[in-house]
């Protein structure tokens, strides 16, 4: 959870007017809220909205709140739930609790004890979410720090990352899994103009590719269904900073082209949207995989490519820098 970020909130109920209750409550104090009227609902939604905080009723129609807290936790065991319900249940309580959930609340409750209860749950993350960026600085720091020995190879990585750090060329950085390029792309990022504007990674393998549209360019209301407001996407939340596309090469060719768009005239549309919205983004890329061998089998635009191999850092493997084992084992064994 970013600080000064609106917290999202997913109401769970099928009860109509409890959930228009809270939603309306929610929203008065700025939060986003998007509701469900059951636990498969529930799910769903939560893969696509991602939210902060699920106020969940315990007793629902279909699968119940409890498993629904169950399929959550698989989903994000992180997550922070607040239950409701009508019945003070020792057993469902224990349960709830058991499965990780932050709170427990009765029916009928007050707006300020609901409130009380949210803002233990958001200080709860505000916390973990500030102890994570610094865990997040000190690793960067080390890895930093280990990325550059001495090899020649390192160093004219170095060189180039110094180079073009501070224009707003698109930089594609390649590389086998493991071999640091995202602490390359962070680099970058922290020696560039824009290091006090925001930096957001998107793993393109990691997220379905009929949700990664919505995830990089936002949604408006009514896009899909269950989407009761808008959400801004990750080129948004980029906007005036730098955004990491790693694992590009695994991008669907209908959303590149969405993607080209961005980067030849620096604006693009929500999905559901019927404006174009205009920012100012520099684009750092990642693959691991031979690109041209894409393009040449139509997998990924030739357009596209050479817009975002303006330069290329190629990060070479350590069995190529033999020499700097022995840095590598002295660093991990003092961590």
């Amino acid at each position: 959870m970013l600080p000064g970020s609106k917290l999202r909130v997913l109401v769970v109920d099928d009860d109509t007017s409890m959930a228009r209750f809270l939603n309306a409550h929610l929203t008065r104090r700025n939060f986003e809220v998007n509701t469900a009227a059951s636990g498969e609902e529930a799910i769903r939604m939560f893969r696509i909205f991602d939210p902060n905080l699920v106020l969940l009723d315990v007793a629902m129609n279909g699968i119940s709140g409890i498993e629904t807290l169950e399929r959550i936790k698989q989903i994000k065991p992180d997550a922070a739930v607040i239950m409701l319900s009508a019945q003070n249940d020792p057993e469902i309580i224990f349960r709830a609790s058991k499965l990780g959930a932050d709170d427990y609340m009765s029916k009928p409750f007050e707006p300020k004890e609901l409130d009380l209860r949210i803002n233990k749950v958001v200080d709860r993350l505000r916390l973990v979410s500030e102890v994570t960026q610094l865990r997040e600085q000190v690793r960067r720091q080390s890895d930093f720090s280990m990325l550059f020995g001495t090899s020649p190879k390192m160093e004219e990585v170095k060189m180039t990352i110094e180079q073009v750090a501070d224009t707003n060329a698109t930089v594609l950085v390649r590389g086998e899994s493991g071999s640091g390029k995202e602490v390359v792309a962070r680099m970058i990022y922290s020696n560039s103009s824009r290091r006090d504007k925001p930096f957001v990674k998107v793993n393109c393998a990691a997220i379905p590719s009929e949700l990664l549209e919505s995830e990089l360019f936002g949604y408006e209301p009514g896009a899909f269904t269950g989407a009761s407001r808008q959400r801004l996407g990750k080129f948004e939340q980029a906007n005036y900073g730098s955004i990491f596309l790693d694992e590009i090469s695994e991008m669907h060719p209908a959303l590149q082209a969405k993607l080209l768009h961005v980067l030849q005239d620096g604006e693009f549309s929500r999905l559901g949207g019927k404006r174009d919205i205009a920012v100012d983004v520099r684009v750092l890329s990642a693959t691991n995989k031979p690109l041209e061998h894409y393009v040449e089998q139509g997998l990924f635009r030739e357009d596209l490519f050479y817009r975002l191999n303006v330069v290329t850092i190629h990060i070479p493997p350590l069995r190529e820098r033999r020499e700097e084992i022995p840095v590598f084992l002295d660093f991990f064994l003092r961590k």
